[in-house]
């Protein structure tokens, strides 16, 4: 298996600078994402003012601009969703959502900010009948009855595979398009998540009109709250804690952009990635020295 010598999760302006910074520096980088980059961008259609080298640029003119950088540069963008960080001591692990790893030295978070809460009861049973991965974790529970909250229609695949394994899989879109399954095992339930219970293991989803009987819930997210993607990591709400160099509180660990609080301004995201890389570098260079 390839390490890496950095990872970085996220293709907004904080994860594009970090990855031209590092690439620049001659780092062997991954770069987790997706291909039009970031959403956020894409749905900008008015002028975006105060970003120094291209006024009055809309967003989608510079999500064209970084994607001809990333080109130039060759940086290959990975449609991978991560769905665990695990830090291992000298490198940090990356759960796939194809059920692969991924090794790197360092890792940034720049996957933006992710809004809300989790549920009651997520956190309480997370690896007792809560996952964030269906591919994953679908083994567990074949011939099983499990629920899946899909945040996007990118999420039905997962929801897809489950109806493969599991007797039955109750599916709650939080989005108004309708879903399009192949299995008639699966059942589309237009109802809100309320609460995740259970005992020792989930065997409940609470919903504003009923309650599912089941051994799972999957919660299938574009991204994941900073502090369940990565074990130990210290947050403050849905920011993840960092200093002026963008270090959090695990060694190896950046985060930039969003992901690591307010404002929310594509100039600032880019000047933090800029830093999260410069600060990795430096990281692995002690590293190096102390080897």
């Amino acid at each position: 298996m390839t390490r890496y010598d950095i990872a970085i999760i996220g293709t907004g302006p904080a994860g594009l600078e970090a990855a031209i910074t590092a690439k620049v520096r001659n780092k062997n980088i991954i770069l987790f994402g997706n291909k039009d980059l970031s959403n956020k961008m894409q749905v900008v259609d008015h002028p975006i003012l105060n970003y120094l080298g291209l006024p009055s640029v809309t967003g989608k003119e510079m999500a064209a601009a970084f994607t001809k950088q990333l080109e130039e540069l060759d940086i290959q963008i990975t449609e991978e969703k991560v769905t665990s960080v695990y830090a291992m001591g000298n490198f940090f692990a990356l759960q796939l959502g194809s059920n692969e790893m991924a090794e790197a030295d360092s890792v940034i978070l720049a996957s933006g900010v992710v809004a809300g809460k989790p549920y009651p009861g997520e956190e309480k049973f997370l690896g007792r009948g809560v996952s964030y991965c269906a591919t994953c974790d679908a083994p567990l529970y074949k011939g099983k009855v499990v629920a899946v909250i899909g945040g996007g229609a990118d999420e039905e695949a997962e929801a897809d595979f489950l109806g493969e394994v599991c007797e039955k899989v109750y599916y709650l879109p939080l989005y108004k398009e309708e879903p399009n399954f192949t299995h008639d095992n699966i059942i589309v339930v237009r109802e809100k998540p309320v609460e995740i219970k259970g005992a020792m293991k989930v065997n409940t989803l609470q919903t504003d009109q009923n309650e599912y009987e089941v051994a799972c819930v999957f919660i299938l997210r574009a991204a994941q709250f900073p502090g369940q993607l990565v074990p130990g990591l210290e947050v403050d709400g849905n920011a993840v804690k960092v200093d002026l160099q963008m270090r959090t509180n695990l060694p190896g660990l950046f985060a930039a952009g969003d992901i690591a609080g307010q404002p929310y301004q594509y100039i600032k995201a880019a000047g933090q990635g800029n830093v999260a890389a410069l600060s990795a570098v430096n990281y692995l260079a002690e590293k190096q020295r102390k080897q």
